[in-house]
Parts: structure tokens; sequence; C-alpha cells
């Protein structure tokens, strides 16, 4: 498929598919696809797991398109370069995104494998996509009330069960250390991970509709006794993301 072919879908809806989640875009059925490389401001990742292609898809008779992948500021980027996807979406008419990701699990209540949708953000990152001038918006509601309430009533609908709570965006690429995941857990917490935020930001920004899900992989430095490995994020990620795609045809 083109990028003109792509422009011309309009697809007004989009996902982000995050670490080992690339998968899910098959159960919308792909019926083409183009590779980041291929669009002028965007690249692949460099991150195992993160395919790098936008995927268009049919969902209920509409075009919707899924990104495979994201970039990282960890990858030596800028949160403007981290972005540009978002912007292509707005520019090819999308209004709503749906941002997932491979987080650990702060909250001792949830689940390793289990999702949770992103009700609000920390943002601990250190920079923002609007830097280079008085971009001033509003971030009282990053995250869609509406659109949470219609996941709700998809995990309810489909008998998943669903976590809500809030992510705390790092900046990577090493794992948080005990003492990070305590100091976060008292700043308000649910999950963690090092992408979703800056998409966020920009999404709003432009007066994109924004809904987040985290696919907890992992149990959070410290809450268990292990180690953290990104090939094991991935492999639960690939394992639990029939689960999200359930949701996500439910929901969307």
């Amino acid at each position: 498929m083109s990028l003109t072919a792509l422009q011309n879908a309009r697809p007004e809806t989009a996902i982000v598919l995050g670490s080992g989640l690339g998968a899910v875009a098959e159960a919308f059925g792909i019926e083409s696809e183009v590779a980041y490389a291929d669009v002028p401001g965007l690249s692949a990742s460099t991150v195992p797991g993160h395919a790098g292609r936008f995927v268009l898809a049919q969902h209920h008779g509409k075009p919707i398109l899924l990104a495979q992948g994201r970039r990282h500021l960890y990858e030596g980027l800028t949160a403007h370069e981290v972005t540009a996807s978002i912007r292509f979406m707005h520019e090819i008419g999308v209004k709503r995104v749906v941002l997932t990701n491979a987080a650990g699990a702060i909250h001792e209540s949830f689940h390793v494998g289990g999702l949770m949708l992103i009700t609000d953000h920390i943002n601990l990152q250190g920079t923002t996509p609007l830097l280079g001038g008085p971009n001033f918006h509003d971030m009282s509601e990053v995250y869609s009330r509406a659109w949470c309430e219609k996941f709700h009533a998809a995990s309810l609908e489909i008998g998943l069960k669903l976590h809500a709570g809030v992510y705390a965006a790092m900046l990577g690429p090493q794992y948080e250390t005990p003492a990070e995941i305590r100091m976060l857990r008292t700043l308000g917490a649910d999950a963690v991970g090092m992408s979703t935020v800056p998409e966020a930001i920009q999404a709003r920004a432009l007066g994109m509709e924004v809904a987040g899900i985290s696919m907890l992989t992992n149990w959070a430095a410290g809450l268990r006794a292990q180690t953290l490995h990104h090939a094991e994020v991935v492999e639960v990620g690939k394992t639990a993301g029939m689960y999200l795609a359930r949701l996500l045809k439910a929901a969307v």
C-alpha cells in the first residue's frame, strides 16, 4: 500500500501498539501496511517487539489505523521526534487514538498479564513535545472519561477484568530501582513504563480524544523476588495480547 492510499483512507480512529502487542493488529484483519520509514519524518523503532509500520484495517465498516510499535525518548530522540507519528495521524484525519503499552504493576491488587485502563498520568520524563514556545494546553482530562466508561462497559460485556489507575512515565531505558518504585507508589502511581505520555500530551494538544491501556507484563522492581528482562516483557505481551484485542474490538 502506498503512503498516498493510506492518507486517502482518512481513518478517524487509531491504535498505537506497545512492546509485544503488535500481533493485536491481526485480530482486526490487516488490509495493507506502510513502513514508518516510508513516512516523511518517521523512522522505525530500535526496540525488539516494535515492528515499525502502520496497518490499515476495517472495523464495523470503517477504516482503522494501527501503529505497530513506537519510538521512545531513551532511544536518543526528542519528545517532538517521538510524537511525529501522532502529528501524522492528525494530518490524515485521525480524531481519536488508543495508546497501549507494556508496564510494570505497582498496585498490589493488580495481576501480571492483566490490563489497566489509564485514568491519569505522572510525567517524570523531564520533557514534553510542546517545548519551544508558550504552548499552554489544559491537561485536566488527558484520558477521555467518556471513552473510559465505554471501555469499562465493554470489559463487563466480554467478562474481562479491567483495572484502572495512574500511569507513571520514566525516561529509561534502565528499569526502576526498588526505591524509585516506593517513590512512585507514594506519588500515587499504579503502574510504570517508559512511553505513552509524550504521545498523550501531543494528541490532546491537537484536540484528539485519547484512551490509554497498559498491559501489566511484570511486577515493578522490589515488589517480587525477580529480575526484569525486556524479553519477558515482550513474551507476556504476546500471550496476553489476545485479551487486549478482544477489549479493543468491543470498545473501539
